[in-house]
């Protein structure tokens, strides 16, 4: 009996001193944390697998399609609370989608007349491709609402934020490698730039979540990819993946 209430003694005891400190923590004036180690400007790198949401049938995508996002931001923590803060910055953002080399070369960039993808008929058998794939490269301007739990000690903490980018179309390339056409001709690269069928506009929806510097992302496109009236122009890219930040 003794050493029953002698073991409720400690865990009311236990349970007490726990109280005190919850209540403590409740009351932790945010404000006067000290951010020495938290810093005010940092990189953002991000990689990740890249799909287009509401693409037709006819458009035969294949292999790891990826997107790839490097960014200088700068974080302005809230004064009275330096968990949450907001995140300004600007960088470059580039999409790879690869199509099914057996498919044929059934994307056209430059024609005057649209973004056309050929009809997915079957194998090539005049044209043996290598590799087939679309870059599209945008300049952007990410905005993010974030939060942190220890403010205090970013490496050693969660990491929680949500934002919009907006960015310009700087360039779009068709790239096509061969390893023999119907010509005869062997193992030759053909590349196309034509950005007027795409839109130069791009709004995308971003989330992060992470610990330290390391965490995982995902990003939607809010807008059409393609100008209406130019292709198929309900494709919305989406990417997830992993990120390193500073921050």
């Amino acid at each position: 009996m003794k050493k029953l209430l002698l073991f409720m003694l400690i865990a009311v005891s236990v349970a007490a001193v726990n109280a005190q400190e919850t209540e403590k923590k409740k009351k932790k004036d945010w404000s006067k944390v000290n951010l020495g180690n938290r810093p005010k400007d940092h990189l953002i790198f991000q990689v990740g697998y890249l799909n287009w949401l509401q693409k037709p049938d006819t458009i035969a995508t294949a292999g790891f399609a990826r997107s790839i996002n490097a960014y200088f931001s700068f974080d302005f923590p809230f004064k009275t609370d330096p968990r949450f803060s907001v995140g300004l910055g600007a960088g470059v953002g580039a999409d790879n989608m690869f199509f099914n080399r057996n498919a044929g070369r059934n994307l056209n960039i430059v024609n005057s007349n649209g973004f056309s993808f050929a009809k997915n008929t079957g194998k090539d058998t005049a044209n043996k491709y290598k590799s087939i794939k679309l870059a599209t490269v945008y300049l952007e301007a990410p905005v993010e609402l974030r939060f942190m739990v220890d403010p205090a000690n970013p490496n050693k903490s969660l990491k929680f934020a949500l934002g919009m980018k907006v960015g310009t179309l700087i360039s779009a390339t068709d790239k096509t490698r061969f390893t023999q056409d119907a010509a005869g001709n062997t193992a030759y690269t053909l590349k196309e730039k034509d950005r007027k069928n795409f839109n130069n506009l791009r709004l995308a929806a971003t989330a992060r979540i992470g610990f330290g510097n390391f965490g995982i992302f995902g990003q939607y496109q809010l807008n059409d990819m393609i100008k209406e009236g130019q292709g198929p122009n309900m494709i919305r890219p989406m990417t997830v993946g992993i990120t390193l930040t500073g921050l």
